[in-house]
């Protein structure tokens, strides 16, 4: 165990969630149907988010941010959870996993240089990803960075980037050419391609590896890179047209020949890819199982009010037994996952746990929202199948929530292979 002292206190902390707390329900949850009926999220709210220091509370603070752990963190996603997914997704990028690359895995000069423009909201940084054929397995990556010189030259496509329509900078996972020999480390000729697993940079990342986080894959190769959007060679796609999370911005990147100097290397040292893939996923997860919980309350929440006023037969449908036992599941599945994000995310800061618990927690809240929203168009009847209905565009928001970072099969592989392969660890 790591003992950790949080930047932010927690007479302190409580000061920023009360604040966050009413920005959400007195700001934000007033335009839902705006940002819905807008596909957009409006402006005088992302100002107010970002001199709030949204944008950055998860950064440290000697870059420009509020400097919460993530046990800080998912109290927050708890609160942004409560009200509609976009406003979260909009500076969730720099929080999570773009900022966190960064802050765990870039050298010196790249935290300088991008960090306190995240922090502000000044920049907006994208994780770029997934692709085609390589989603929840970050092995399978056919974008690819080719040694030129001192620098690199990428080529490929990224899908459904969030905030590629706005980002300043791309946050870009790439598979090296010529790959590295393992066990290689000449600096002879070319940028740095150490052979995976070098522990170089960036912070003890427990579980990371794709031992410890995902299926029996491989990631030797793959290396991450900073990519300013107006970098030559960079083309950002239309806005994806979804089923949910409306104002939430997505799109397709497509890199041909683009050109990065050598301090475009995340952390210097092209082995770092893929564990920072890894080890950055992993805490997202910990973030979207909060995220999770702040949905399932609401729907909750929406639900008891109406069965406590909507009648039938002159009787309020809450006093149905049928009702009351929908509630009950969710409230019961409400508790439960919230008990599990605080206690995945504390195994997190704590260093005792970053492999399991993770997944576990994602697994379980993102199922379990999508249970408690069904359940919540149920208690509403025909009613909560109208659009402008809170559930409704619930039961639509989250369905996404089982899908990115890592979907429920994937999370599934990583727990029990794991509980495997550590039980045959013990026999060796």
């Amino acid at each position: 165990m790591v003992t950790h002292t949080p930047e932010v206190d927690d007479d302190v902390f409580a000061e920023i969630l009360n604040q966050i707390n009413q920005f959400v329900r007195t700001r934000v949850i007033p335009r839902e149907n705006e940002i819905m009926a807008t596909d957009a999220v409006p402006s005088d709210l992302r100002t107010q988010a970002a001199e709030m220091g949204l944008f950055g509370y998860a950064i440290p603070q000697e870059w420009g941010g509020l400097g919460l752990d993530l046990r800080q963190d998912v109290e927050v996603a708890m609160e942004l959870g409560y009200t509609s997914l976009s406003v979260r997704s909009m500076f969730g990028t720099n929080n999570g996993i773009a900022g966190q690359v960064l802050v765990g895995f870039g050298t010196d000069e790249q935290r300088a240089r991008w960090l306190p423009g995240i922090a502000s909201g000044d920049v907006v940084a994208s994780f770029a990803l997934t692709e085609p054929g390589a989603g929840s397995d970050p092995a399978g990556l056919r974008t690819t960075a080719r040694a030129d010189g001192d620098g690199w030259i990428i080529n490929g496509g990224k899908r459904f980037i969030t905030n590629a329509p706005d980002a300043n900078l791309l946050v870009v996972f790439a598979r090296i050419e010529p790959a590295p020999q393992p066990g290689a480390g000449s600096e002879a000729s070319g940028p740095r391609t150490t052979g995976a697993g070098s522990e170089a940079s960036g912070p003890r990342a427990t579980g990371a590896g794709s031992e410890a986080s995902g299926p029996r894959t491989t990631g030797a190769g793959i290396a991450v890179f900073l990519v300013p959007t107006d970098t030559d060679g960079v083309d950002v796609g239309p806005k994806d047209v979804k089923m949910g999370q409306e104002g939430s911005r997505t799109a397709d990147i497509t890199f041909t020949d683009a050109r990065v100097g050598p301090d475009a290397l995340v952390g210097g040292d092209a082995a770092v890819g893929y564990r920072a893939a890894m080890t950055i996923l992993a805490r997202g997860r910990v973030h979207i199982a909060a995220v999770a919980v702040g949905q399932a309350q609401r729907a909750l929440d929406e639900s008891v009010a109406y069965a406590a006023t909507a009648t039938q037969g002159g009787t309020a449908i809450g006093d149905f037994q049928l009702v009351q036992a929908m509630i009950a599941d969710m409230q019961t599945g409400v508790m439960a996952g919230r008990a599990l994000v605080r206690e995945a995310a504390t195994a997190w800061v704590d260093e005792t746990d970053r492999r399991i618990a993770p997944s576990v927690a994602k697994l379980f809240c993102t199922e379990m929202v999508g249970k408690v929203a069904d359940l919540a168009v149920q208690v509403h009847g025909g009613t909560g199948y109208m659009r402008d209905v809170p559930v409704e565009r619930i039961y639509r928001d989250v369905r996404l929530l089982r899908l990115y970072e890592g979907t429920s099969e994937i999370q599934r592989l990583i727990i029990g292979g794991g509980l495997v392969r550590a039980e045959k660890k013990k026999a060796l």
